[in-house]
C-alpha cells in the first residue's frame, strides 16, 4: 500500500510564516479575532466528490453552502426564511441534498428542530419543502418529527428515517420509514414494539433492533431502565435483555458489513463498554472500556459500511484505541494521525466509493483545517482553515490536569496557561462550564479561553461531578448538588491550582455562562475568600423563576429534571438559590443576560443585581441585552460584551493591579 504523504498548499505557510517574529503574548490580538465565528462547521462531500456542502454561521442563522470541489468556488448558499437556520443536512445522491430547519436560541443551548425537511440541487435549483404527510391511506400522526436513520446515497434519493410522534393507541411512538426525497412521499417499514424507543438496523439496513427506555419505577420515582429488543422476520419483536434483570444496558451501536453487531454495555455506573453483541444470545463480548471516560466518538470506515476501526475516550486529550488495524482505513488514518501528532484528526465525510476523504485536523490551539486526501495517490490536499485570522503559534496550550476532592472523587479539567507568561503565581479565572448534567469541557480550541489567556490569565476549567463522559454514576452525583457538590468540586479545583504554584491566590475571578454564571455567584458565597471578583452571564440565580419562567419548565421531562436538579420543595430550593446568599458575596460582580433568554430567563439576572443592591454590594455593571438569547450571537455585542469582562478582570486581578 502506498504510504500517504500530507501535501499543503503554499498558502497555508505563509499564513503562519509570521509566527517566529510575532510578540510571545497575545494582548495585541484585537477582542474580535476571537470572537469572529469560524468560516465553515459541518462539512461533506457530495457522493461523486464534485462539490463540497458546509454549514456557516452568521449568528442567529446558519446558512447552506454549497462549494465546487475543484477550485471552491461557491455555487450556492441557502438561507431559510424568518430567521431559521439549517440544521442536519445531507447528500442524498450526487446532485441533491436534503436538510432540517432548526432555531438557535443562545450560544449556551442546543437549537430545537422545527420538524421540517427540504431538498434542493447543488446548483440551488428544484427546492422543495417536503410534505411528509403525503402516505397512501394513512394521516400522518399529529405532532411527528423525522431525523435521518440511514443514508444509501442511491440515485433515486431514497433515504430511511425514524419517525417519532406522541404515542399511539398501540402505545408506540417510534417507526422506521423510507422515505422519497424528491416527493415527501414514506412508507412504513417497522414499528417499535412500544413507547420511548429508538430502532437500529443490522448490516442489511433493515430494521432489527429497538432499544427502549423507561425514567420512573413502580412507585412513580425516578429510576431509568431499558430494554434491547430483536426483530424477527415476521416482523414480531423480542426481548433479548432488560437492564431490571440483567442490571447492565445494552445499545445496539452499529452493524457492520460481515454481520457484527457492535453494541455498548452499561451498568449505569462506571462508563460504558464498546464491544460485539450476539443478538440471538444478547451475549456481549468487550473490546474496549476506560475506567475513567465514556467513549467520546467512535471512528467508522468511510463509506459507514464498518463501525469500529478506533474508539475515542477524553479524559484529558482525546486517545484513540484502535480496534480493527487491519481494516484499509484504519491504516490511511493512522498514516494521516502520524502527519500531525500534536491534533486530533477524524474522517469528516467521503464520497461513494471511498476514494476521496474529507479529514478535519484540531488541537487545543489549532482552530481546525481540512484536507481532501485521495486514496489513489496517497495524498491530502488543503481546503481551509476554521479561523485563517488565527494564528496557532501564538495560541496557549490546554494542560489536562486531575485532582481528588475533599470526599474522594477524582475529577479531571484543563488548566491553560498564557503565552509567554510563565507558569507560576498567576493570575486566574476559574471558567465554569454550563449544565451542569451532561456538558463538559473537552480539549480543543476554545476561543473564549484562548481570549482570556491572551491577557494574560491563567484558565481553569474543571469537569465537576455531574459533568458528561466519565460514565453514568459521575454525572448522576450532580442531581442536588449545585451548591455543595459541584461547588466544593470548583472550590477544590481552584485550590490545587494556588497549591501547585499555578495561581497567585490573591488574583482569582470567577465566570461562567447559564450554569456557570450560576456558580460565578455560588462559589463566592460558599468561600467568600477565595475570589476577588465574578461575572456571571446568562445564570440561573433564582429557582423558583427557572421552576416557572424558563423554558424548561413547560415539558413534563423538563419538570421532573428541575425538581430532580433543584429540589423537590421549595425550601430546598431557596436554600441553593444565590439571590438568597448575596449578603455572603463580598466581592466586585457583573451581571449579563439576554433580553429574549427563554432558558434562564433575563429576570433571574435582574433579581440578582436587585439582592446584591439590596445587601450592600452593588454590580459594578449589569448588561440586559436586546434581542440575545442563552448567549449573544450578534458581533458587536459580543464585542461589546468581552470588552466589558476583560476591563472587569482588569481593573481587580490584572497587570495594573496595585
Amino acid at each position: 500500500m502506498r504510504q500517504p504523504l500530507i501535501a499543503a498548499c503554499l498558502w497555508l505557510v505563509t499564513a503562519t510564516a509570521a509566527a517566529a517574529d510575532a510578540p510571545t503574548t497575545g494582548r495585541d490580538i484585537p477582542v474580535e479575532d476571537f470572537t469572529r465565528r469560524s468560516t465553515y462547521s459541518g462539512v461533506k462531500i457530495s457522493p461523486t466528490g464534485e462539490y463540497l456542502a458546509m454549514t456557516v454561521d452568521r449568528g442567529e442563522q446558519d446558512v447552506l453552502a454549497v462549494l465546487r470541489t475543484r477550485d471552491l468556488s461557491v455555487i450556492k448558499v441557502n438561507q431559510l426564511p424568518n430567521e431559521k437556520s439549517v440544521g442536519a443536512f445531507h447528500w442524498v445522491s450526487p446532485q441533491r441534498l436534503m436538510f432540517n430547519s432548526i432555531r438557535k436560541f443562545g450560544r449556551f443551548a442546543q437549537p430545537f428542530q422545527t420538524g421540517e425537511w427540504y431538498s434542493v440541487n447543488a446548483d440551488g435549483s428544484a427546492p422543495r419543502m417536503l410534505d411528509m404527510s403525503k402516505k397512501s391511506g394513512r394521516t400522518l400522526p399529529a405532532g411527528a418529527r423525522f431525523s435521518l436513520l440511514d443514508n444509501p446515497q442511491n440515485d433515486d434519493g431514497k433515504v430511511l428515517m425514524t419517525m417519532l410522534y406522541p404515542r399511539s393507541s398501540e402505545g408506540a411512538n417510534a417507526e422506521v420509514v423510507e422515505l422519497d426525497t424528491a416527493t415527501g412521499r414514506w412508507n412504513s417499514l417497522a414499528r417499535a414494539p412500544r413507547g420511548n424507543c429508538g430502532i437500529a438496523l443490522d448490516a442489511a439496513r433493515n430494521p432489527a433492533f429497538a432499544l427502549c427506555s423507561d425514567y420512573k419505577n413502580d412507585a412513580g420515582e425516578f429510576e431509568e431502565s431499558s430494554e434491547l429488543y430483536r426483530r424477527e422476520a415476521n416482523g414480531e419483536w423480542t426481548l433479548v435483555n432488560s437492564q431490571k434483570s440483567s442490571g447492565k444496558s445494552l445499545n445496539v451501536f452499529g452493524s457492520s458489513r460481515d454481520g457484527r453487531i457492535y453494541a455498548t454495555q452499561s451498568d449505569g455506573k462506571a462508563p460504558a463498554a464498546f464491544g460485539t453483541l450476539d443478538p440471538q444470545s444478547g451475549a456481549f463480548t468487550p473490546l474496549f472500556q476506560d475506567a475513567v471516560s465514556e467513549i467520546s466518538d467512535v471512528i467508522f470506515s468511510v463509506d459507514g459500511k464498518d463501525v469500529a476501526i478506533a474508539t475515542v475516550t477524553e479524559a484529558g486529550k482525546p486517545r484513540i484505541t484502535m480496534i480493527d488495524e487491519n481494516h484499509p482505513d484504519a491504516q490511511i488514518y493512522g498514516s494521516l494521525a502520524a502527519a500531525f501528532p500534536d491534533r486530533f484528526v477524524n474522517f469528516s465525510s467521503a464520497t461513494r466509493d471511498g476514494h476521496q476523504i474529507v479529514v478535519q485536523t484540531y488541537s487545543d490551539t489549532n482552530p481546525g483545517e481540512l484536507y481532501l486526501y485521495d486514496r489513489e495517490t496517497g495524498k491530502a490536499r488543503f481546503l481551509m482553515q476554521g479561523r485563517q485570522w488565527i494564528d496557532p503559534k501564538r495560541m496557549s496550550p490546554m494542560k489536562p490536569i486531575a485532582l481528588t476532592t475533599r470526599d474522594g472523587l477524582k475529577i479531571h479539567g484543563y488548566l491553560t496557561l498564557p503565552k509567554g507568561g510563565g507558569d507560576k503565581h498567576l493570575p486566574m479565572i476559574v471558567n465554569v462550564h454550563g449544565g451542569p448534567i451532561g456538558p463538559r469541557d473537552s480539549w480543543g480550541f476554545n476561543w473564549e479561553t484562548q481570549l482570556l489567556a491572551s491577557r494574560g490569565y491563567a484558565v481553569l476549567q474543571i469537569n465537576y461531578r455531574g459533568s458528561g463522559g466519565f460514565g453514568k454514576g459521575f454525572e448522576d452525583l450532580g442531581y442536588g448538588q449545585w451548591a455543595s457538590g459541584i461547588m466544593n468540586d470548583v472550590i477544590d479545583a481552584t485550590r490545587w491550582t494556588i497549591e501547585q504554584g499555578y495561581a497567585d491566590k490573591d488574583r482569582i475571578c470567577i465566570y461562567g455562562g447559564s450554569f456557570g454564571g450560576y456558580a460565578s455567584m455560588m462559589a463566592p458565597a460558599r468561600e467568600q475568600n477565595l475570589f476577588r471578583c465574578a461575572f456571571g452571564y446568562v445564570g440561573a440565580y433564582d429557582a423558583e423563576i427557572q421552576m416557572t419562567l424558563s423554558d424548561t419548565s413547560e415539558s413534563d421531562g423538563g419538570r421532573r429534571y428541575l425538581l430532580r436538579a433543584l429540589g423537590k420543595t421549595k425550601a430546598e430550593r431557596d436554600a441553593m438559590s444565590p439571590v438568597h446568599h448575596a449578603d455572603k458575596i463580598k466581592i466586585p460582580v457583573y451581571l449579563a443576560a439576554g433580553a429574549r433568554d427563554p432558558r434562564c430567563p433575563p429576570e433571574n439576572t435582574e433579581a440578582m443585581h436587585k439582592a446584591l443592591v439590596a445587601a450592600g454590594n452593588t454590580p459594578e455593571g449589569m448588561i440586559i441585552q436586546a434581542g440575545e438569547m442563552h448567549g449573544f450571537y450578534k458581533d458587536e455585542n459580543k464585542l461589546k460584551l468581552y470588552t466589558e469582562m476583560l476591563a472587569f478582570f482588569d481593573r481587580h486581578i490584572g497587570e495594573k493591579t496595585p
